[in-house]
């Protein structure tokens, strides 16, 4: 009996980890797993021919360096929390949604070069261009939840005294933060060395 209680002790404190992360790296594995077979199609019907090669605006190298520098911020954010800096949380986090639009405009800015280059999300002609839009695009929708989340970290700074009753919160904020700029990174290399 003392045996079992000591296996089921040791077995929750390893499983110990609170619900909300856990369905975070969840959601991050389902998001991970589906950027993992967009880019296999990719390389899938890159390899069949009839592929027109194309070249990435320079504003995707901007965007790239604009969402690195958020993530900076994000984990400055996450710092201030840790810390109870309410005003640092809420400076950073403000930060980081600015740097977060701010990737997001520019985006939209490369879809125009992109379509300046003749690369249209619907051409039977050529369909690289249909897989950069569906990509990049479907990054942006996820980008568009983390901001909403981060509104809503802002929005609490307001409304709580002591920040760090939030600190799950900031921690599933800032691990998403980071993740989708991770993707990005990884997305953005992949589109240069795969064209």
């Amino acid at each position: 009996m003392e045996k079992e209680l000591k296996i089921t002790r040791e077995s929750k404190s390893i499983l110990n980890m609170h619900p909300q992360k856990f369905a975070m790296w969840l959601f991050l594995l389902t998001v991970l797993m589906i950027f993992a077979a967009y880019t296999s199609a990719y390389i899938v019907r890159k390899g069949q021919g009839n592929w027109i090669p194309f070249e990435l605006p320079v504003t995707f190298l901007y965007s790239t360096g604009i969402i690195v520098l958020s993530s900076v911020f994000m984990q400055l954010s996450y710092f201030a929390a840790a810390k109870n800096n309410v005003n640092g949380v809420r400076l950073y986090t403000l930060l980081t949604f600015i740097a977060g639009v701010v990737f997001l405009m520019m985006q939209w800015t490369g879809y125009g070069k992109l379509i300046d280059m003749n690369l249209y999300f619907s051409d039977p002609n050529n369909v690289s261009g249909s897989f950069i839009y569906v990509i990049t695009g479907v990054h942006a929708v996820h980008l568009i939840s983390a901001l909403i989340v981060l509104l809503i970290v802002l929005i609490t700074t307001f409304k709580v005294e002591n920040i760090k009753d939030k600190l799950v919160r900031m921690e599933i904020c800032t691990t998403y933060w980071h993740f989708l700029g991770g993707l990005w990174v990884y997305l953005y290399l992949f589109l240069q060395l795969n064209q």
